[in-house]
């Protein structure tokens, strides 16, 4: 299930008519149960004949091995979160790995790259949406002016329409631009 915004955003089309995410295999989906009945087996059912509307905080999914060491694992489990706080139900649990394993499609890792970099959900990178994601993904190593420049650049060079924030369409002619986009950008089970 994609998740979608109250107000549509100028790329709306890219969010409501997204792409299917990839058709997981029996063997994988109850793999993805195991682990989500490992979490909290006092909480999750072996049996979901009656379907449970079981959901568990981020604080425990963010534990896993898979998640644990992201420098974006509380912002991953939030944006799939149905109620966007982190609390997943198994849905959103699927939902998650089936967007991050390594065979979605392209579209669908920008999609859901753009919203975990979207922290003030305005539905633009804008500068300080980027610093905050570099210096994630730098664990605090530039200096404050270093990261200034890093994302100052950035946008100058991504910001096709000239206001200072980076719309989806500069997010995805950006990453078009990094051929490892889809190897980095996912979560092995």
């Amino acid at each position: 299930m994609i998740k979608t915004f109250e107000t549509p955003p100028p790329f709306a089309s890219q969010w409501f008519d997204p792409l299917p995410p990839p058709a997981l295999s029996s063997g994988t989906s109850c793999r993805l149960h195991g682990r989500f009945h490992e979490l909290a087996p006092h909480l999750v059912p072996m049996d979901y004949t009656n379907e449970p509307d079981i959901r568990l905080p981020l604080t425990l999914i963010v534990t896993m091995p898979e998640l644990k060491e992201n420098p974006f694992r509380n912002r991953i489990v939030e944006v799939f979160s149905e109620d966007g706080q982190g609390n997943l139900s198994f849905n959103d649990f699927v939902d998650m790995f089936s967007a991050l394993c390594e065979t979605a499609p392209r579209e669908l890792k920008a999609i859901y790259a753009f919203k975990i970099y979207d922290f003030n959900g305005d539905n633009f990178l804008c500068k300080e949406d980027l610093e905050k994601t570099l210096n994630r993904l730098t664990k605090g190593e530039l200096t404050p002016e270093e990261v200034r420049l890093v994302c100052s650049k950035a946008i100058e060079e991504a910001d096709l329409d000239g206001d200072s924030k980076l719309s989806f369409s500069d997010f995805e002619n950006m990453i078009s631009k990094a051929p490892d986009f889809l190897s980095t950008f996912h979560i092995r089970i």
